[in-house]
């Protein structure tokens, strides 16, 4: 598939601890997004952060190893799939009962393309 031109980045921000069917959200998240055939999802793992309530930072230094840190994917396509999928994301994120942020920016894809 090549795809180029104008498109749309999805983020969604979580915590590494949270879970929707006893499994990662954000496995639930990716698989989701490959099962539904969008062009590209990575999930990024933040070494500090913190969410809505700000109680607690989270963070990956030594001695204050965090067993929740922040999670950032970012998941890239056309519009309308991207805001196919959205519901999707949304319900997950509703049944995990977890807080989350979810973000929608313009995106200009210069190349996706697989390899030899």
């Amino acid at each position: 598939m090549k795809l180029s031109g104008d498109g749309k980045l999805l983020r969604i921000f979580i915590g590494e601890s949270d879970k929707v069917h006893h499994q990662a959200l954000f496995e639930s998240i990716i698989y989701a997004a490959k099962e539904k055939g969008l062009a590209g999802c990575t999930v990024l793992r933040g070494i500090e952060g913190y969410g809505a309530d700000s109680h607690i930072i989270h963070t990956a230094k030594i001695l204050r190893l965090s067993e929740d840190l922040p999670i950032v994917i970012e998941l890239v396509d056309t519009e309308e799939k991207i805001r196919t999928f959205l519901p999707d994301v949304e319900q997950m994120i509703e049944i995990s009962g977890c807080g989350a942020m979810i973000t929608l920016e313009k995106a200009e894809i210069i190349r996706y393309s697989h390899g030899k």
